[in-house]
């Protein structure tokens, strides 16, 4: 079955997931990604297998350069990466709170009962498939728990129980390193802090929202847009001492004094709301 399912993404989304592999769209779980990584962690399949399958397709002209190139990175570079960060840490890794994050994981993780549209989705294709692809895992459930200051132990215990392809090796680098910059940069090299308009961007999820994108405080403003101009303006010191952050750091001095209090009012009424707060 496992050797069905490389055949299947081969034979039908491999072409096109190097123009799509970072895209999302609200019920659509799966788009072009290959859906292996359970397979591959329980050892039914074998990395090179999957990298040889996928450089034949390109070979015999079945599959552009673009989505071979991006797919082998995501298993020869990304996975081993993940796999000698993991190994070369120790246990201690999973003890990693760099930004002091020390919030709740909100109630609707496990019931996915919230107005966010992207978060609703996301969490529903957990809660039903126990599957999201990378872009979902990092930049919604991820970034949300990320810029609300969630404890990287607790983010990082739902990923390992809710996901199938859930194993330890590879969930506490993600989680902890890429999703949460909880390591300080050790294996990533800023945080994936991102406000809804990458959101809009990279998705259909904004259109039909009840809150609105455009908007970081007030009535119906975007939770993510409140909660990442209040994670910029709690790390802004941190994050203008790295190069690839300053500029993003530095946007927070252009907001008023009155701006930044009503960000921090509303980003902590949401938080209470959500039980993020102990």
């Amino acid at each position: 079955e496992a050797l069905l399912a490389l055949r299947d993404f081969v034979a039908d989304r491999l072409a096109l997931f190097g123009d799509y592999q970072d895209a999302m769209w609200a019920g659509q779980d799966t788009l072009y990604h290959s859906v292996l990584s359970s397979s591959l962690n329980l050892k039914l399949l074998r990395p090179a297998e999957v990298v040889e399958a996928a450089i034949h397709a390109f070979e015999e002209g079945f599959a552009p350069l673009n989505a071979v190139e991006g797919f082998v990175r995501q298993i020869v570079g990304w996975r081993e990466y993940i796999r000698g960060v993991y190994w070369s840490s120790g246990r201690r890794y999973a003890r990693n709170n760099a930004l002091d994050a020390d919030g709740l994981l909100p109630w609707f993780y496990w019931t996915g009962e919230t107005d966010m549209s992207c978060m609703r989705d996301a969490l529903r294709s957990v809660l039903e498939r126990s599957y999201g692809h990378h872009i979902a895992r990092l930049m919604i459930t991820g970034n949300f728990a990320l810029i609300a200051g969630i404890t990287p132990s607790e983010v990082a215990d739902w990923y390992l129980g809710m996901y199938v392809d859930g194993v330890e090796w590879a969930t506490l680098p993600n989680v902890l390193g890429m999703a949460l910059y909880a390591d300080g940069g050790l294996m990533a090299s800023k945080p994936y802090a991102a406000s809804g308009n990458y959101i809009n961007r990279m998705s259909n999820y904004c259109r039909p929202c009840l809150y609105d994108v455009r908007k970081r405080t007030g009535q119906g403003a975007c939770p993510f847009n409140t909660l990442y101009w209040d994670f910029m303006m709690r790390h802004q010191e941190r994050f203008q001492r790295n190069p690839r952050t300053a500029l993003a750091a530095s946007a927070v001095d252009r907001l008023s004094r009155s701006e930044r209090e009503d960000i921090l009012r509303h980003a902590e009424s949401l938080k209470v709301a959500w039980g993020v707060r102990r």
